[in-house]
């Protein structure tokens, strides 16, 4: 079939049965959907269910008005190029768990009046590059000795390592992207194994933080443009990339890629995005794909 709608979960949750899939079938039914046998890419966890007749928007929406109160993720789309060849994937919030601007703040204890400047230019309240110039000038003078201990309490985001070693141990190019600082996103392309990344640079001076960002500042546009280029670079068309990231820094790009997938994210990435995770771990982008659990490499 042509067409094909996943559900996904985290199994934690413990959603995903049956019974559920069974709504998701019903649903499909009444808006004269043609289905096809259930394929589970991870039992409890992710479940195709093919069709063709309707259209993948219309399926979508149908089963999320069905599961509106079941804690499970649904994508519909086109079964044709499901697997992408490029990822440009956010940072902060996204392949890692917090914010690592926030997170470097708590050293001078200002960690809550960054983290407010944030969220405001997350939910596109606020001009994204002027909000990082006034978080940034905040922290002039602090020591460049925080930046590592900050590092060393990042986390990865649950399912990170999994999402870019398995579409790189299966050809895909794999890039972060960032509006966060380059000190960062250098050691986690180390740590999870992305071929590229790029952020934002601190300007320094004798051992401190100068409040300032050395031009040019990675924000929206740049993550944009780095998805079509790199996309050509490889060679490939804009329905065979995958971007995914949670706030309105990352809007134009997933809005643009093939797949554009909001995690976890606000609503103004959310309402923009092609597909949403709202419940799984970053392996659900996989599941997305198509990938079964038993191809995730780490």
């Amino acid at each position: 079939m042509d067409n094909v709608l996943t559900l996904i979960t985290n199994r934690a949750l413990g959603a995903l049965d049956n019974n559920t899939v069974s709504d998701a079938r019903t649903a499909l039914q009444e808006i004269d959907a043609e289905i096809g046998a259930n394929d589970w890419l991870s039992d409890g966890e992710a479940v195709d269910i093919p069709f063709h007749n309707i259209k993948p928007k219309l399926a979508e929406s149908a089963v999320r008005t069905a599961l509106v109160d079941i804690k499970v993720d649904v994508i519909a789309q086109r079964t044709y190029r499901r697997r992408k060849k490029l990822i440009i994937a956010d940072m902060d919030s996204t392949i890692v768990t917090g914010e690592t601007l926030d997170e470097l703040a708590d050293f001078a204890g200002l960690k809550a009046e960054i983290t407010a400047i944030t969220q405001r230019a997350m939910r596109g309240e606020l001009d994204f590059a002027e909000a990082l110039h006034a978080r940034v000038g905040m922290l002039k003078d602090l020591d460049e000795s925080y930046l590592a201990k900050t590092m060393n309490d990042v986390q990865l985001t649950p399912g990170a390592e999994e999402l870019i070693r398995t579409m790189r141990g299966h050809g895909a190019f794999t890039a972060l992207i960032s509006g966060g600082f380059s000190y960062f996103t250098d050691r986690i392309r180390e740590a999870v194994g992305f071929h590229s990344s790029l952020g934002n640079h601190l300007g320094m001076e004798n051992g401190q933080l100068t409040g300032k960002v050395i031009p040019p500042i990675v924000g929206k546009e740049i993550k944009l443009e780095m998805l079509i280029d790199m996309a050509e670079q490889q060679g490939l068309g804009i329905t065979q990339t995958l971007s995914i990231g949670d706030g309105a820094n990352d809007v134009p790009m997933l809005t643009k890629a093939g797949m554009g997938i909001a995690y976890h994210a606000h609503p103004v990435a959310r309402e923009a995005a092609r597909a949403r995770l709202d419940h799984a771990d970053l392996c659900g982008a996989l599941f997305i794909q198509g990938y079964r659990r038993e191809d995730f490499l780490r």
